[in-house]
């Protein structure tokens, strides 16, 4: 406890250089603390919103259905296996069809996706209720994106034309009966929904389906008669490929900070040694070995952090809980970069990111300022007693 005390002391006596260092440390670590927040406030909100809008507990896929390929949807439809009728009548799976189609609002083509959904599914938050058409109208709905996109609102009517599972091509006039907002890209961008039955007919595909999305209360968990199972890992790798870039990112970014904030602690301990020759000296006098005040230096520099935590988490925490709260604004562009963005990033705290942050300003701290107070280590007894440092 006396070379803690006597460390903490030292350090307090360096005025305002002390802290300069302990306040360029402490942006770092808040900085730190922040971008972790933010990256898994990111992840957590975007997982949440793509399985409650697209992916639900998982799904299986037609053997032939590659969602990364337009031109596989064509023959990418089949009759659900057997097996699983019983989850289909249950509610706890959801048959979805696609195919391709274009819609013509104000005379312009525009390239769409068109889904059929079961209008009394309640696995994913599309709202399928609104597919509840009367008499022989179809009626569709549409996401925010796509309706920017067509320059279309609730209520509008727009030309559709689509090929059926011969190839013959065919139009009709479908109502939008609803435009629903989401974070979640996959289910909005270049789509039109429509009812699951109003789709196979249209295409001459009844009772057939292109995926299918269960609830988190199915037990399927495998491939079945060919149709191949997607856990929730294969359904999100996009996020995870974005995570890890991510992380690349902050890496870079608290190498960076790291360096401006640790380079001003390793310059102080360079100059304190130089200058506090006879203090040195003097400890030695007093008992204590050249390894005994190498480690108080080195100790001394580890203290520049546990005031820096100490000051970053007086004023950091403020601002960080503001933010958790209110949100970072996003600027409208993300809504085009095809991943789950809202209006707002909330950042998400977890104590194991913080505790991170927190052990890597420690050690750095402790090993930047270990690297010049070895020389003390080597020094001769009598030359240290004289103030004289080799």
């Amino acid at each position: 406890m006396l070379i803690i005390r006597t460390a903490f002391k030292n350090i307090l006596a360096g005025g305002k250089r002390t802290w300069l260092n302990v306040a360029v440390l402490s942006f770092s670590f808040v900085i730190m603390v922040l971008l972790n927040g933010t990256k898994d406030g990111w992840l957590d909100e975007a997982r949440r919103d793509t399985i409650s809008w697209e992916t639900g507990a998982g799904q299986l896929w037609h053997p032939e259905y590659d969602r990364y390929d337009v031109f596989s949807l064509q023959e990418a439809h089949g009759t659900p296996p057997s097996e699983v009728q019983s989850f289909i009548n249950n509610g706890i799976m959801t048959p979805v069809l696609v195919t391709q189609g274009e819609i013509y609002p104000q005379g312009r083509m525009q390239n769409v996706l068109l889904k059929g959904i079961d209008s009394d599914q309640k696995i994913i938050n599309i709202p399928s209720k609104r597919l509840q058409g009367t008499g022989t109208e179809i009626t569709a709905v549409i996401g925010r994106r796509t309706a920017k996109a067509a320059n279309l609102n609730a209520g509008d009517r727009v030309m559709l034309r689509w090929r059926d599972r011969n190839g013959a091509f065919d139009a009709r006039e479908i109502l939008i009966a609803d435009v629903f907002d989401t974070k979640v890209p996959g289910v909005d961008a270049g789509q039109v929904w429509l009812s699951l039955n109003d789709l196979q007919q249209m295409t001459g595909m009844p009772g057939e389906a292109t995926y299918l999305v269960k609830s988190a209360d199915c037990t399927l968990q495998n491939d079945m008669d060919g149709w191949m199972y997607k856990d929730l890992n294969f359904l999100m790798a996009d996020l995870e490929a974005m995570n890890q870039g991510q992380q690349i990112e902050s890496a870079i970014i608290f190498i960076v900070l790291l360096s401006i904030a640790l380079l001003a602690v390793f310059d102080t301990q360079m100059l304190s040694i130089f200058r506090r020759q006879k203090e040195i000296g003097t400890y030695i006098a007093l008992g204590m070995t050249p390894g005994r005040v190498m480690r108080l230096f080195t100790l001394e520099g580890t203290c520049y952090s546990v005031l820096a935590i100490v000051v970053g988490t007086i004023w950091g925490m403020p601002i960080l809980a503001w933010l958790a709260k209110n949100g970072i604004k996003m600027p409208d562009m993300v809504d085009d970069m095809g991943v789950a963005f809202g209006d707002a990033l909330y950042p998400l705290y977890r104590p194991s990111s913080v505790l991170v942050s927190i052990i890597v300003v420690v050690v750095l701290s402790a090993l930047i300022s270990f690297l010049p107070a070895r020389k003390i280590a080597k020094q001769d007894v009598v030359n240290a007693l004289k103030g004289k440092i080799n």
